[in-house]
């Protein structure tokens, strides 16, 4: 069965499912979540997502992401994609602001997510899904903030968009 993703409004009223591609097809406003782990030195995990994905393979972005399913709050979701993803599971998992965006990508598809930021505290490697990551790292702010800037082109939309605007608002909370 395909995967069905929860249609939302700009209060996150939900309004229906939809299947997985036909939503990003039309670009239409969905549920998501975007999981964001530091460490005890106040480094974020990042991953590179695999090649083949459908849409931003091999770009770096956060830990993981991906979509709520139906009768599933987004930190259930969230633990449960940080397991399937990145190997492991963070019961501490703490829901922290949403936003919403919007990101066309050459093959068609668009994101338009209200996107629920989630946050974390992990310490040790991650054992990845190889069919969902290519490489991953812990690096610190300024040093990833800095690279983003100079290199814009290897990070995901969403995560270019949480590390500019949302970046401060989360460190605050940790």
């Amino acid at each position: 069965m395909s995967e069905q993703i929860i249609l939302v409004d700009e209060e996150n009223n939900f309004l229906g499912e939809m299947e997985k591609m036909e939503v990003h097809e039309k670009g239409l406003l969905h549920r998501a979540f975007s999981v964001m782990i530091f460490n005890d030195k106040r480094e974020i995990l990042i991953h590179k997502r695999a090649s083949d994905k459908y849409h931003c393979g091999g770009l770096w972005t956060n830990a993981c992401c991906s979509h709520p399913r139906k009768n599933e709050s987004v930190v259930e979701a969230g633990q449960r994609r940080l397991q399937e993803e990145m190997g492991f599971s963070l019961p501490n998992l703490k829901e922290h602001h949403s936003f919403i965006y919007k990101a066309p990508f050459d093959n068609g598809l668009t994101e338009h997510e209200l996107d629920f930021l989630l946050t974390g505290r992990y310490n040790a490697a991650p054992l990845p899904n190889a069919e969902e990551v290519e490489d991953w790292k812990y690096i610190g702010v300024q040093d990833l903030k800095k690279d983003i800037a100079e290199n814009p082109e290897d990070y995901t939309p969403w995560f270019r968009i949480i590390m500019n605007d949302h970046l401060e608002k989360i460190m605050a909370g940790l």
